[in-house]
């Protein structure tokens, strides 16, 4: 399945393709300028492709666990300062996605979005320290029905320019759900409370819905 994020660049990507291969069909004589243009072409538009797919998750949703936003690689899981809503020392997991991962977002618990702000920013690369409070990104706080509040963050990356959203403040979610998406690289940021067990390690590999990255005590 087709992400809808990608239908316009999809068929964007498609026509110009296209028009260039007809032009050259048309106008050069050279056979193997032909074949290899076309060759190019059914690559790059496969990569698009691989790009905006949304395949299927299947979501086993729990009170007590917390589950990937995303596809990608456990690059962060340490204690830090949450500046912006909690205001105080959170466990932080971060998750890169690279141009390869699946890059739909979901919601790693089920609950009512108390909090949520999208920031303008810069396109530092994903994994730049900074980029968590300077990049384009979002900030999404749920609060689920046994009072925890899970805060996580879209961060735009250095080929990202846009990051697309589904939830707004008052909104009622559930744990798997889709919530957004990050068009061309980028990274999630999920901030725990602390004594939160998180069971990932640094390089797990995660699947957005599915992979379980921490549990509630």
């Amino acid at each position: 399945m087709i992400h809808r994020e990608g239908y316009k660049i999809l068929i964007i990507t498609l026509i110009v393709l296209l028009v260039i291969n007809l032009i050259t069909w048309k106008f050069s004589s050279i056979q193997w300028l032909k074949y290899l243009l076309g060759f190019a072409s059914l690559v790059i538009f496969g990569l698009f492709l691989q790009f905006f797919r949304n395949p299927s998750r299947n979501t086993i949703k729990n009170l007590n666990q917390i589950i990937a936003p995303a596809d990608g690689k456990v690059v962060v899981i340490e204690e830090v300062e949450e500046p912006e809503y909690f205001k105080d020392r959170r466990i932080q997991v971060s998750i890169f996605m690279s141009p390869l991962n699946v890059h739909v977002n979901r919601n790693p618990v089920s609950g009512v979005v108390s909090y949520f702000k999208y920031h303008p920013g810069e396109y530092l690369v994903a994994w730049h320290p900074k980029s968590s409070t300077l990049n384009e990104r979002t900030t999404t706080v749920i609060k689920t029905d046994n009072g925890e509040e899970v805060l996580f963050r879209q961060i735009a990356g250095a080929v990202a320019r846009r990051i697309c959203y589904y939830v707004d403040k008052g909104d009622s979610v559930e744990q798997g759900g889709e919530m957004g998406f990050i068009k061309f690289g980028s990274r999630v940021d999920i901030f725990l409370p602390l004594g939160t067990n998180v069971v990932s390690k640094i390089d797990d590999i995660t699947r957005g819905g599915e992979s379980v990255i921490a549990e509630f005590k």
